[in-house]
This record gives C-alpha cells, structure tokens and sequence, in this order.
C-alpha cells in the first residue's frame, strides 16, 4: 500500500506530543520539519495540506526547483551542508540556514543577504565526534559565535547537531543532552545580536528522545514520507 502521508504526520505529532509530555514540556514548543529530500511534489503537498509548515532541504537546486513550482506559503530551512559559493543562492531561498559551521560561510551569506535587503537567521552546526560530518567543534563554538555575531545581516537563533546513526535511540540521548548544555552555557554569555531560541536536533530515528531532551526542532523525512531508494540508514 502507498504511504499514507496525512497518517504518518498524526503519528509523529502524538509521538512528540508524549515525548513532550514525559519531559514536562508542551507540545507546541517542538517544530515538526518535514525533510523532502528526493521526496516528490505531489507528497510534498500533501504533507503541507495537513499543517506541516516547515520544510528542510539539503540541497540548494533541490530546493530551488521545488519553490519554482510549489511556491513559498511556509518557511524553508537549508539542513545540508552548504558550500560557501552557493550562500548567493540560500540566501534568496530559505529562510533560516541550520548548517553554518565557519566564519568564512557566515561571512558571505551575510554579503549575500545585505544585498538583497535581509537578515539571514541561522543556527550553529555543531559536529557530534564523526569527522566525516559537517559541524564546528563544540569546544570552539563560543568563538565561532562571538566572530559571527559581528557579522552584519546575520543573526545567530541557536544550535543544531546530528547525532551519529544508531537502532538504539537511547544512543543519541547524551548528543542531545550536550547541546542543550551547550546551548545554555553560551545563552548565559549573552552575546549581542544573539538568541539561543532554537535547538534543531533529532530525526526518524531519535526524535522521541531529542524532544525529552529539549529539542525545538525535529527534522523528520522517513517517518513522514517513507524510505528512499536513494537513502542511507543514518540519513533523513
């Protein structure tokens, strides 16, 4: 039978409704993102008909193509990582980057963004140990921070991360737990220009445990639409 997408996307938000709940929180302070890599126009409609309102995209052209034709009704979020001479790009197309992980990156995506008028809202990539992945050390983090901070048209909302790929979500638990901390120690700093609203962690796989663990976002592709041909295990 074809993945029904309305019914997958109830049974996220009651997942995180009671991840929410186990951790005292409210429902309504966790984003559900819908990841549409490789996923198709028609599903990707459908899961913007039944209330999902934020997308995540990995790929600059994939998700140039798909606001051509869709159009912009929800805010788009770049989650994959973003090569400093495509930021002229992202900078007309998403409306938040989760992937800035250099000074270098943010300083041209805040070039690209004065240019046409706007801040760029981003978040801190923060690497969870795996050197084949994108993400600052967390160690060097409050540095990064306070040098993009001075930045003009960029604005620094909070962190993301991805914890490495496990069937175990319990194995995710202290990368989340570690950003959270993070998170809080460099709230305490109170940078200028600088608000630590946003956490962006969890995904398929983990999500119940990133929203028990203070998660604002979660980036979910698989539970909503299915398994991609193309797709790795640890991937969303």
């Amino acid at each position: 039978m074809p993945v029904s997408v309305k019914d997958n996307i109830a049974q996220v938000r009651t997942k995180i409704a009671t991840a929410a709940a186990r951790a005292g929180r409210r429902p309504g302070d966790v984003k559900l993102m819908a990841v549409t890599k490789t996923v198709d126009d028609k599903r990707l409609r459908e899961a913007m008909e039944v209330g999902v309102n934020l997308i995540g995209e990995n790929y600059v052209q994939e998700a140039q193509r798909k606001i051509e034709r869709i159009g912009k009704t929800v805010p788009w979020h770049m989650i994959g990582r973003l090569q400093t001479n495509k930021a002229k790009y992202a900078a007309g197309l998403f409306d938040m980057v989760e992937s800035v992980d250099r000074l270098e990156l943010a300083r041209e995506l805040g070039r690209r963004a004065a240019a046409k008028g706007r801040v760029m809202e981003v978040l801190i990539e923060i690497n969870s140990g795996e050197e084949t992945k994108g993400g600052v050390n967390p160690e060097d983090t409050l540095t990064l921070i306070r040098e993009i901070a001075a930045i003009d048209n960029i604005a620094v909302r909070g962190l993301m991360t991805m914890a490495p790929w496990s069937d175990d979500p319990e194995t995710s638990r202290p990368y989340f737990r570690a950003l959270r901390e993070l998170r809080d120690r460099i709230a305490e700093e109170q940078i200028m220009g600088v608000r630590m609203d946003e956490l962006s962690m969890g995904m398929t796989d983990d999500y119940e445990v990133a929203v028990e663990e203070g998660a604002t976002i979660v980036r979910i592709g698989r539970a909503i639409f299915g398994a991609r041909p193309t797709l790795a295990a640890n991937k969303d």
